[in-house]
């Protein structure tokens, strides 16, 4: 966050801040350096507390050297000692298992004393940081002992992490067992990549200049290309990773969050339940598609020995925790189509995968081609495509790619780029995409969170392949090299319809003072 936009901004609500699965990685990583980072810019309120829960028996002083030590490990920024000790002040400690009611009484002792002594006044920010098949047991419990009650002026909120199920039936299942015991203003669905700064400026991007918006159709946009390339192989997530896969864990969230983003219509207003609904719409207006249909326009992969900045990476097989046979996809790309008005016609075409060679993440709007009679003297086959490029990671940018006249006395043409680098314009400080979205949730603005209705309408787009796959078995899996942009049947998906992806790289950086 800017540090003029952390001034504009209010201190979030008084509360306490419970996260569930303290002693583990995602607290330790990312959410505690992302609240260190709120306490820098003056947004969390003087009246907090962080309480962490977790099965491990320890102190309260050992906790919070824990997190004093990882913050140390973790930070994105210098950091300060003073605001790490007006911190760590606010913080205590509850050892339990999730699925114990005693863990509950003794959490809920700690929350009464903690609320008198820091004057939270009872406002709750429950944060599962756990495995997903806890998140139920958790939510049910916090419902049934009363500490999520809310009365009066007194909120109690509930963030639930990524994976939100881990196909339809679940995901219905899990929504119907956390809105049984909460009411859904008061579930917070998170995705970490819609608190990046440029997911959410495609927002800013579309409806805030009109030299976009009207040309945002089916009559100017030829195909929409969403790449989440990463060039990490598994490591040691074996485990969850080979009874996981590519498609469950990218597509459903993180890619149909911006293909939602991207493709939405215009909210009546920017507030909660308008851009949510929006987003929602173009979820449930996605072409299902099932059995061949589902098994023609989708490739999944998994990648074989190969090296990545010459490195060597080992096969995915031969990988700790994955099955020798294993026909897990580290790989998927699909063809989607959205059936309205606006995109009637222009498909849809999202990519990700593990072990690539390079690590970009990107939306890549194509204009179609302007009529070239006038230049049928020239090598129009040769020319530059139009492309409006949305940087997401590791480059937060925006990128325009046109043709220009080359400099001379004949009627030349090439492809040209100007690129908007946020660094540019903005001093914003480094974070962890979790700042923004804590802070939402402190002081109520679920716009950035995925609603019950969204979660399933992404769901019930990804079911057909999730059955076509498990049907198939390891037919149709293909293989790519580690290092390399993928499978070759991917390329092919789109070379049928007469296009191509864009190279897996990074928008390239203007030099700063150029």
């Amino acid at each position: 966050m800017s540090a003029s936009a952390a001034a504009l901004a209010r201190p979030a609500d008084p509360c306490c801040f419970v996260i569930f699965g303290a002693s583990g990685d995602l607290t330790h990583r990312l959410v505690f350096p992302a609240l260190y980072n709120l306490a820098a810019d003056g947004l969390l309120p003087q009246a907090f507390a962080l309480v962490g829960v977790a099965r491990k028996e320890m102190s309260g002083d050992a906790f919070r050297a824990g997190l004093e030590k990882s913050l140390g490990d973790f930070a994105t920024r210098p950091v300060k000692p003073e605001v790490v000790r007006r911190l760590l002040e606010c913080v205590d400690y509850v050892a339990g298992d999730a699925d114990d009611p005693r863990a509950y009484e003794r959490l809920g002792e700690a929350l009464a004393r903690i609320e008198r002594s820091r004057a939270t006044l009872g406002n709750r920010l429950f944060y599962l940081a756990t495995p997903p098949d806890v998140f139920a047991p958790i939510g049910i419990r916090l419902g049934e002992s009363g500490l999520a009650r809310e009365e009066g002026k007194i909120w109690r909120r509930l963030i639930v992490e990524k994976p939100f199920g881990v196909d339809l039936a679940s995901a219905r299942a899990l929504n119907a067992k956390l809105l049984g015991v909460l009411g859904e203003d008061q579930v917070y669905r998170i995705d970490h990549y819609l608190g990046k700064e440029t997911v959410q400026n495609v927002l800013a991007l579309r409806f805030a200049n009109g030299l976009f918006e009207p040309i945002w159709n089916r009559d100017h946009i030829d195909h929409v290309q969403i790449t989440v390339a990463e060039t990490q192989a598994i490591g040691g997530r074996g485990r969850f990773y080979d009874s996981t896969g590519a498609l469950r864990d990218m597509v459903p969230n993180h890619l149909f969050q911006l293909l939602s983003i991207v493709a939405m219509e215009p909210p009546a207003r920017f507030e909660a339940a308008a851009v949510r609904a929006r987003k929602t719409e173009v979820l449930q207006a996605v072409q299902e598609q099932g059995g061949a249909d589902a098994v023609r326009d989708s490739v999944r992969a998994q990648y074989r020995a190969g090296r990545i900045g010459g490195e060597p990476i080992a096969d995915y097989r031969e990988a700790g925790d994955v099955a020798p046979d294993s026909a897990t996809e580290t790989y998927v790309a699909v063809k989607l189509l959205v059936d309205n008005w606006r995109w009637a016609g222009v498909p849809f075409y999202l990519r990700t995968g593990k072990a690539l060679k390079a690590q970009a993440s990107e939306v890549a709007i194509k204009f179609k081609q302007a009529p070239f009679a006038m230049f049928r003297d020239s090598p129009v086959d040769h020319l530059a495509q139009n492309f409006l490029v949305l940087g997401i990671k590791p480059c937060e940018c925006i990128s325009l790619q046109f043709n220009a006249k080359v400099p001379g006395p004949t009627v030349s043409l090439a492809g040209v780029q100007m690129t908007f680098d946020y660094e540019d314009y903005f001093e914003a400080a480094p974070a962890t995409g979790y700042e923004t979205l804590i802070y939402d949730c402190m002081i109520g603005d679920a716009t950035l969170f995925q609603s019950a209705a969204g979660i399933e309408a992404g769901w019930r787009t990804v079911q057909p392949l999730l059955d076509a796959w498990r049907a198939a078995g390891a037919r149709g899996l293909a293989t790519y090299a580690a290092g390399s942009e993928g499978p070759e049947e991917a390329r092919r998906l789109l070379e049928r319809d007469g296009r191509a992806w864009r190279p897996i790289a990074p928008v390239p950086r203007r030099a700063h003072g150029a």
